[in-house]
C-alpha cells in the first residue's frame, strides 16, 4: 500500500464530493505498442503479480519478484520485442493505495507572501471547487500542485486497477468518471463512434477539453483506477 497525491480539477472535485465520481483515467507514462501500428499483431497487458501469489510473470523472469504496480506485455510479445518495446510497464497504482486529492485552493490573505510549504495547519483555507463568496479574507489562488498534504480534504482508496486503450471506456465507466452526457455538435468529429447524449461522449468531450483533440485521437493506453471516496484528510 502506497500513499501518493493526485490532482483533480474543480469540476471533478465537485463530482467526488457529490458521489458521482468513482473512477479516474491517467495516461501511462510509457506507452505499449498499438495494434494498428503492427498489422495482424495483438497486444495486451496483464498484471505481473497474480492474485494470491507472490510472483508471476510472462516476461523478464530475471526481474522477479515484481512490484504490485507492474504489468507485463501480453500477446505478440516477439513482435514488440523486435520493435524495441519494453516487456514490463508501470501502472503506478495498485489496489489498496491511498490517494490524497490536491485541488486549487486559497489561504487567508495574510499568507499571500508565504510559499505553500511555509503555511502551517493553523491557516484557514478555501477550496475553489466550493465556489467564491464575498469574503474579503481570501488570499491569492494557488494551483492544485502546490496544495500541502495537511490541506487535502479527500482521500481515495484504490479498489481496482485496469490498463486499457482510452477508447475502450464503457458507458458505465464513463458515468463513473463523473461526467455529464454530452450532445455532439458539428465540431465533434473526434467523438466518432460514441453516440451523442451518452456519458461516453461526455467523457470524450472533457478529455479533449483538458488534453486536446490530438490526445483523444491518439487513443493512448491509460490506467483506469476505481476507488472509494473518503471525505477526510488522509492523516485524519
Amino acid at each position: 500500500m502506497t500513499d501518493r497525491p493526485i490532482l483533480f480539477s474543480a469540476p471533478m472535485v465537485r463530482a467526488l464530493l457529490d458521489g458521482r465520481k468513482t473512477q479516474t483515467r491517467r495516461i501511462m507514462k510509457v506507452q505499449p505498442p498499438k495494434e494498428e501500428d503492427f498489422g495482424g499483431s495483438v497486444f495486451g497487458l496483464c498484471p505481473a503479480v497474480a492474485d494470491g501469489v507472490k510472483m508471476h510473470s510472462l516476461n523478464q523472469y530475471k526481474h522477479l519478484p515484481k512490484h504490485p504496480t507492474k504489468w507485463d506485455l501480453d500477446g505478440s510479445v516477439g513482435v514488440a520485442r523486435r520493435a524495441g518495446f519494453p516487456m514490463e510497464y508501470d501502472a503506478r497504482f495498485a489496489v489498496g493505495d491511498r490517494l490524497w486529492v490536491k485541488e486549487t485552493w486559497r489561504a487567508h490573505r495574510a499568507y499571500d507572501q508565504y510559499r505553500p510549504g511555509l503555511i502551517g495547519t493553523e491557516a484557514r483555507i478555501w477550496y475553489e471547487a466550493d465556489g467564491r463568496d464575498n469574503c474579503d479574507q481570501h488570499g491569492k489562488g494557488r494551483p492544485s500542485i502546490f496544495m500541502p498534504r495537511w490541506a487535502s480534504r479527500l482521500t481515495l482508496v484504490v479498489t481496482d486497477v485496469r490498463v486499457e486503450r482510452l477508447h475502450k471506456i464503457s458507458e458505465a465507466d464513463a458515468q463513473a468518471e463523473g461526467v455529464d452526457r454530452l450532445v455532439m455538435d458539428d465540431s465533434g468529429a473526434f467523438y466518432a463512434g460514441f453516440p451523442e447524449g451518452t456519458y461516453r461522449c461526455g467523457f470524450a468531450g472533457i478529455w479533449t477539453h483538458i488534453n486536446g483533440a490530438e490526445a483523444w485521437e491518439a487513443n493512448p493506453w491509460v490506467v483506469a483506477v476505481s476507488f472509494d471516496v473518503i471525505k477526510e484528510n488522509i492523516d485524519g
